[in-house]
């Protein structure tokens, strides 16, 4: 089916982005909870941890090749995608529900087997929704601005996942480890309905229902030949690591190095929410009110200056909290995390925009529609850099002493409390200078495309 410069009802666009808050509420949960739930909850080492957590994300992302070339092969009543993310939807939720059920008597072998075994199939039911997700973004328009329009609305619903995974479910676990199976029984169903609703809203959408005939090896050359695609998976895989180590070191800072000292007027919502719980309610305030805006900067700067501009300040912003921590001034530290919703909306959304443009190159020139690849090889850079994000914060450290708990707190050395506040702060800026320097770099294959309207 054709699809160039269709026109989406609001409806279908935001219907579209709304499987992307069950999608994104695992997307925290394996960034920000697992590591945390090993470290604080389940006496397990936290170099152990960190190791469990990036060899399940490295199984995760040998698995996407397969379904990406599965799916662009899929031939079902219901089209290519649509079986997958049922099915996918629900062992999902499944898998997240037995990561948090650890039997109490569980030795620190048996509990790292437990985990590591729900985890690795809580990903790939993830893998089964996330890549023909990402999919239908190439298939259901190819008009540059409707892309913007839909990733506004996904991210919106974005934002609402982050909201569920880093403040409602810490909010429900109450600090303890049953705590935290019982808020995976309460979001499991938010996660199932908010995917098959999404498929529900779209049914009518525009979709490529005939199954690519191209072969495996065939498939991924043309996917590869495409590089300001490639170049693109690249750095975002950068931008990506930067944010996953601060969503994984957050956590820790918001036992250690973050701390209320009653004097503000959101102390009693610090007191009732927690801090961790608290600082995502900030976060996803500034995301939810910069999705317009970044939508707005993409049609008016091009979408890959916006993109420069918006991790510009995001360094700016990561040296503001290195600066103030350790900090008991909570009012300030929510002020500069609604900053970072916001700054944080341009790499959650303007990325998503350009990719499904940089696709329509291979469709074009080949005839073949292989989003499900695409897809597959877009997520293998940020599930890169999910993987090894809580390995190099684990080992960080583990080198400077940080120490286990089974009870949510222990004391820490100075020299440990230190390494964490530069492995949120300093590091991850750092590394989106770095992502800066490579757009500015490779701007001329990233804007030479004409879908992309820079």
């Amino acid at each position: 089916m054709q699809t160039d410069k269709q026109t989406l009802s609001l409806g279908q666009k935001a219907g579209w982005g709304l499987a992307d808050m069950g999608v994104v509420v695992f997307v925290i949960v394996k960034q920000l909870l697992v590591l945390s739930f090993l470290t604080n909850y389940l006496n397990v080492p936290v170099g152990i941890a960190g190791l469990l957590t990036t060899s399940v994300l490295i199984f995760d992302i040998i698995t996407d090749p397969i379904v990406g070339y599965l799916s662009d092969r899929t031939n079902s009543r219901w089209g290519r995608r649509v079986p997958w993310m049922v099915i996918g939807a629900v062992i999902l939720s499944g898998g997240i529900i037995g990561l948090f059920g650890v039997p109490q008597s569980f030795s620190i072998f048996g509990t790292v087997i437990w985990v590591g075994s729900f985890f690795a199939l809580a990903t790939v039911g993830f893998t089964m929704v996330a890549i023909p997700y990402g999919a239908t973004a190439g298939e259901m328009t190819q008009d540059p601005k409707e892309r913007s329009s839909m990733m506004g609305f996904r991210m919106a619903f974005a934002s609402l996942g982050i909201l569920i995974g880093g403040a409602v479910i810490p909010q429900l676990a109450g600090g303890t480890k049953e705590g935290h199976f019982t808020a995976a029984i309460y979001v499991a169903p938010i996660i199932i309905l908010s995917i098959w609703g999404s498929l529900w809203a779209t049914r009518q959408a525009p979709r490529i229902l005939s199954p690519s005939t191209q072969g495996f090896i065939s498939t991924w050359l043309l996917v590869f030949k495409n590089k300001p695609f490639v170049i693109l998976v690249c750095l975002y895989g950068i931008m990506t690591l930067a944010i996953a180590l601060i969503t994984a070191g957050l956590p820790f800072a918001a036992i250690y190095l973050i701390f209320d000292n009653g004097k503000s007027f959101l102390s009693p919502a610090s007191s009732a929410l927690g801090i961790l719980s608290l600082l995502f309610a900030c976060f996803v305030l500034g995301s939810i009110l910069s999705q317009a805006f970044w939508v707005w900067m993409s049609n008016r700067l091009g979408k890959v200056s916006a993109l420069i501009f918006g991790l510009f300040i995001y360094i700016i912003l990561l040296i503001a909290i290195f600066l103030r921590l350790p900090s008991a001034e909570i009012m300030i530290i929510a002020m500069l995390f609604i900053i970072a919703g916001m700054t944080n909306g341009a790499y959650q959304q303007i990325p998503w925009a350009i990719y499904p443009d940089l696709m329509d190159i291979t469709r074009d020139e080949s005839g073949d529609a292989i989003e499900g690849a695409f897809s597959a090889i877009w997520l293998f850079g940020q599930k890169v850099a999910n993987a090894i994000a809580p390995l190099i914060l684990s080992l960080i450290l583990a080198v400077f002493g940080w120490r286990e708990s089974s009870d949510g707190f222990t004391d820490q050395i100075p020299e440990a409390l230190r390494a964490l506040q530069n492995s949120i702060t300093i590091l991850p800026a750092f590394i989106l200078a770095l992502a800066i320097v490579g757009l500015f770099y490779f701007s001329k294959y990233l804007r030479s495309y004409r879908p992309i309207e820079c």
